[in-house]
Parts: C-alpha cells; sequence; structure tokens
C-alpha cells in the first residue's frame, strides 16, 4: 500500500551541493530508492565516463541505495526530442543515450522524458510528429537496455505539445513505444486543470511514476508553501491501487540554500498527511 516508504530520494534542490553530500542526506532521511536528476554538477550526461558509473556505482553501494529512476534534464540544457535542429538532436540522443546506459548498468528501472516543444508559429502537429518519431527511436534503444521510459506532461511556459491529458496521450500514440508509460505530475496536472482522476481515466495502469509536489499551482515547491490539496492526491492514489513510487521535486529558490531542512521538512509533511487519511504504520519522521 502507498505509503511514505513509496517516497524517492532525489537531488532536485541539491545542485549546489555534492553529490556525496545529498547521498549521506538521502541515507538520513531514510530513503532507499532515488530518482537522479542528471544535472552536470552531479553527474556529466553529455560526456559519460566509465569511471564515473563505477564511481557512482560504489557510492551508492556503500550506502545501501538503489538508483530507480533517471531524469536527464530537459529545459535548461539545448535538448529537445521536438527540434528540427539536428544539432540540437544530436545532443539529445547523445545525452539520452548516455541516461539509458547509466541507468542499465546500476540497474534502474526507468528513463524520464519529456516530448520537448515546437516552434510556436508552426503547426503543433509537425512538432507533435518529430517528437513522436524521436521519442520512439529512443524508447527503441531503452528497451534494448531492457529499461522502461516515463513521459510528463509539461506545464504551457515549457511546452507547447502536452500540457494535459488529452495532448499528453497525442504523444503517447504518436510515440506508439511498448516500453513508455506515464509520468504524473501534480503541478502539470494542477496546472492543466485536471486531477488525479483524470489521469487514470485516460492512462489507467499506464501511470508508473509520480511526481508529488506542491505549488500555486504553478512552481515546484514543497508540501505547504504551495496550495495543492495533498491528503486529497493521496487519497485519490491510494483508492485507485497506484502501487508505484513517488518523487517530491521540489526545485528552486530557496530549497538549492538548504536542501536537507526543506527535503526533510518536505517528508514530514508527507507522512503527516499520510497519518491524516489514516496511514496506520508509517511514522512521521524524527527531529
Amino acid at each position: 500500500m502507498l505509503s511514505l516508504s513509496s517516497v524517492t530520494g532525489t537531488n532536485f534542490a541539491y545542485q549546489r551541493y555534492p553529490l556525496d553530500y545529498w547521498l549521506d542526506d538521502m541515507v538520513a532521511l531514510e530513503r532507499t530508492q532515488l530518482e537522479l536528476w542528471g544535472v552536470s554538477q552531479h553527474v556529466d550526461l553529455f560526456e559519460l565516463r566509465a569511471g564515473a558509473v563505477t564511481s557512482l556505482r560504489r557510492k551508492l553501494e556503500q550506502r545501501d541505495l538503489q538508483l530507480y529512476c533517471v531524469t536527464p534534464e530537459q529545459l535548461m540544457y539545448p535538448v529537445n526530442f521536438a527540434s528540427a535542429d539536428p544539432v540540437i538532436l544530436d545532443h539529445t540522443f547523445s545525452m539520452f543515450r548516455n541516461a539509458a546506459e547509466l541507468a542499465s548498468e546500476l540497474g534502474a528501472r526507468f528513463v524520464f522524458v519529456t516530448p520537448g516543444w515546437g516552434w510556436e508559429n508552426e503547426p503543433v502537429g509537425d512538432a507533435l510528429a518529430r517528437a513522436g518519431e524521436n521519442l520512439r527511436r529512443f524508447c527503441d534503444y531503452a528497451a534494448g537496455l531492457g529499461l522502461d521510459c516515463v513521459l510528463e506532461g509539461l506545464q504551457r511556459h515549457e511546452s507547447n505539445l502536452a500540457t494535459d491529458t488529452a495532448t499528453l496521450d497525442a504523444v503517447l500514440r504518436a510515440v506508439d513505444a511498448p516500453n513508455l508509460g506515464i509520468a504524473l505530475d501534480t503541478v502539470a496536472m494542477a496546472t492543466g486543470g485536471e486531477g488525479i482522476q483524470d489521469y487514470f481515466d485516460r492512462f489507467g495502469d499506464l501511470v508508473w511514476h509520480v511526481h508529488l509536489v506542491d505549488g500555486t499551482p504553478s512552481g515546484h515547491v514543497a508540501w505547504g508553501d504551495g496550495n495543492l490539496p495533498l491528503d486529497e492526491y493521496l487519497t485519490s492514489l491510494r483508492s485507485l491501487s497506484y502501487d508505484g513510487l513517488m518523487t517530491a521535486e521540489i526545485f528552486g529558490r530557496p530549497y538549492i540554500f538548504e536542501p536537507t531542512a526543506a527535503h526533510a521538512e518536505n517528508l514530514r509533511a508527507i507522512a503527516d498527511a499520510f497519518g491524516r487519511i489514516g496511514q496506520g504504520h508509517s511514522a512521521p519522521l524524527e527531529g
């Protein structure tokens, strides 16, 4: 049953701190499964070296941590599966192939993908076609390594391709890959004017991963710093028998300056919410 142990550890908000600092925090916060945000401060997915993979494996094993999902940075870097620019596409495929190889080498289940974006002055269908073709190529590559991928919708200022369940479904259908499921992001969901039930009505058991994050409704803030209904979301996920993992994707200021406190408080808020909805066997974090 969905509980506090379903929440992964992640390095979102740790970009100003070393990799080892983050990993030690995850042990202290009793996280065992990790979603690794692929920023260059922690892992260079543009030029992945064998030594870096070996080092990360050793660090994880020393702490009894398991990599669950590799999530390349896809908005700040020159990567875009919907691009028509061959240079951008070369960057995109190079980085994502490295992400898939890292995930495979370290025993992760997922690589996290987004559809990218098209020019605002071109037909959306043109960008959708490119995203479908390019994501299918990548999903085929990931499948060859035994990996699944999860596709997330974005906010309108991030993309013009997948901003609600209908347009996200259009991307999913354009890709048409058996190893591609859906990542439900609560902020993208809320800014699209939808709820948990809408995602499960549309995608059902293809919802493989969740980004559980507060907002107003935009933003990726810790629970309690926004106004989204955490108790309602957790109740819905449990009633729909979702049994995957959830990542708290808190991001940006002020969290980057004190990510330890931010993640600890965020986990307490989630633990308290489970307590309110009747999660009896998961005690709140101490401290």
